[in-house]
């Protein structure tokens, strides 16, 4: 599993007892690599930006071609805090920073069930984008 694409798209500003949240486009390239077709139950993994956990993705029902790919999209809506913020305000500014996706996957193996795998870092890199218009 690698991170195809990730996009800031926008941050909000706290609006009547909402935090100010962080909008994330996140592309996940899934693969097996094996010869026979797959399906996973559930990918679950946790955002972690600059060393700090930022939040969690679940992308259920991904079927798996055998020895092929699949994109996945997930819109995460991120809360943002006091720690949070001055790393997604980088993002918003075309800065770079770390990133590191941490999770696990749970496979579907008919009768036999739907063990978890995991944890895994699945993908890690550096996050840079164009600047966006913020707020």
């Amino acid at each position: 599993l690698q991170i195809q694409d990730i996009r800031l798209a926008r941050l909000s500003l706290p609006v009547l007892g909402q935090p100010a949240t962080a909008f994330v486009n996140l592309e996940l390239a899934v693969s097996n690599p094996n010869p026979v077709a797959v399906r996973l139950a559930e990918i679950e993994a946790q955002l972690v930006v600059e060393g700090q956990y930022v939040g969690r993705v679940t992308v259920p029902d991904v079927n798996l071609p055998a020895q092929g790919q699949t994109v996945q999209r997930a819109q995460l809506q991120l809360p943002l805090t006091v720690n949070t913020m001055t790393t997604f305000l980088q993002i918003a500014r075309g800065q770079e920073v770390s990133y590191r996706l941490d999770g696990s996957f749970k496979a579907d193996l008919g009768p036999l069930g739907q063990p978890r795998f995991g944890p895994f870092t699945f993908s890690q890199g550096i996050w840079k984008q164009p600047a966006i218009q913020l707020f």
